[in-house]
């Protein structure tokens, strides 16, 4: 089963899920807030995913901006970015949806079309 990671208050959590829902695709639902992922987690979704590090990061959200990481993130080693990203769940990207043998960051209909064989 998809584990997906959500806040509650997110639109693009809400629409993501909505599309599950529509499309009749069972998932757990993460509380990302509560249950972020951590870092032995995350290095798993990293190299699952074949996406850049940085796909991972909520670059729109508050925290992100607070910790000025848009300047940081390039002299920041790998480990350091996912112990960051393990610190505080409100920096990952969501939806985070993991399934059996892929990664996906934020919801593009598509990419979630492709991997969940789905139309």
């Amino acid at each position: 089963m998809l584990k997906v990671y959500c806040y509650n208050r997110c639109s693009t959590c809400k629409k993501a899920l909505k599309w599950l829902d529509e499309k009749k695709i069972a998932y757990e639902l993460i509380d990302i807030k509560e249950n972020h992922p951590d870092e032995e987690t995350l290095k798993e979704y990293y190299r699952i995913s074949g996406l850049p590090l940085k796909r991972f990061f909520n670059t729109s959200g508050i925290p992100y901006r607070e910790l000025g990481l848009s300047k940081k993130l390039p002299t920041l080693s790998e480990e350091e970015q996912i112990a960051l990203l393990a610190e505080d769940g409100m920096l990952v990207k969501r939806p985070l949806v993991v399934g059996e043998d892929f990664v996906l960051t934020g919801f593009r209909e598509e990419e979630w079309k492709e991997k969940l064989s789905v139309q």
